[in-house]
């Protein structure tokens, strides 16, 4: 089969992350799988140009509203993965629901990444609950062997002089709901009474605008740093060798940096939201912070006591490894696609 794959492919976000890891899938059984950046369509007529053009005979995507709008004119059966701001975020919207409304009409089937996702998209659509597979994020890391943390902290700005340095890892597209600069004053704050703490802020440009505005808030802080993405297995060598993972967003389908840092034996500092609550438990498996002084608490708790850090590591290793199999993912997929044929 030749199967046309829409996700949102650039910048490099957790959605390419994901949707090239179920390509490969795909692709491991024989099937041809083209990976297309949403971005490049500006109709669902251009999608549909394609499919005739190159003989695609199904498509799958990720984002029900930025992917399934595309298909609307689509004469070939899909597959939907939920992106999670289409959930979260696009769903409060009449018009985008209508949209997506429509596309979960014609699906063949659809893949939430937790219960809760199934749960509010079976609240709007009963019609569609059971197409709906609930199937958790698998988790891959593969760390650069050749990864130099010295000179990765030298180049982001981080001198330590003789001092073994905290750092907290943010990692997001820079975008308003990854909210980048929700910890920022306060971890400043910190910054300036412990010198040995330091957050280093690390990807893409999302959005322009708010990309200044990024810059302009990190250049007047203390401690606080903005470093620009780098290839996948460099980041994840980073954020093993960080003293922890931040996540900071204001909305959350399932963070892949959260469950790589699990699997990375890294500790995760995560916003209490709805996304972020389904893969971590409070302090157990990782820890969740409403405000910026609750992060900053529950941040100097992990520094002072080791045995808290360990344990919660520990912990959500284990919750990764029996949760997020790539394996178990893997044969989903497999099986989901044959509904396509």
């Amino acid at each position: 089969m030749k199967l046309l794959f829409l996700a949102c492919l650039s910048p490099p976000t957790g959605n390419r992350t994901t949707a090239q890891r179920i390509s490969g899938y795909i692709q491991s059984i024989g099937h041809v799988c083209i990976l297309r950046d949403i971005a490049e369509f500006k109709s669902s007529s251009q999608v549909s140009d394609l499919i005739t053009e190159e003989k695609f005979e199904a498509v799958l995507m990720i984002h029900l509203y930025k992917g399934g709008r595309l298909l609307l004119d689509s004469s070939v059966p899909y597959g939907v993965i939920f992106g999670g701001t289409d959930i979260n975020e696009d769903i409060k919207d009449e018009k985008k629901r209508e949209v997506m409304g429509a596309v979960l009409q014609k699906s063949r089937f659809l893949v939430a990444f937790t219960d809760q996702m199934k749960k509010i998209a079976e609240l709007h659509w009963p019609f569609a609950s059971s197409k709906i597979h609930v199937q958790p994020q698998g988790v891959v890391t593969k760390p650069c062997a050749k990864f130099s943390w010295g000179e990765f902290l030298q180049n982001s700005g981080v001198h330590c002089k003789n001092i073994d340095p905290y750092i907290f890892l943010l990692v997001c597209g820079l975008r308003q709901v990854k909210d980048p600069l929700f910890l920022v004053d306060a971890f400043s704050a910190w910054h300036k009474k412990e010198p040995r703490v330091h957050l280093i802020i690390i990807g893409p440009e999302v959005e322009a605008a708010f990309t200044q505005q990024v810059e302009a808030k990190v250049k007047s802080a203390f401690g606080v740093y903005l470093v620009s993405e780098k290839p996948q297995e460099e980041l994840h060598a980073a954020m093993r060798d960080s003293f922890a993972v931040v996540n900071s967003s204001i909305s959350e389908g399932m963070s892949s940096t959260i469950l790589e840092a699990m699997d990375l034996n890294v500790p995760v500092l995560a916003r209490n939201i709805p996304g972020n609550r389904a893969i971590v438990k409070h302090k157990n498996t990782g820890l969740l912070f409403f405000d910026p002084p609750e992060f900053v608490e529950l941040s100097k708790r992990l520094i002072s006591d080791t045995y808290f850090k360990e344990s919660i590591v520990a912990k959500a290793k284990e919750y990764v490894e029996k949760h997020h199999s790539w394996n178990t993912e893997r044969e989903t997929y497999w099986k989901l696609t044959a509904n396509l044929l």
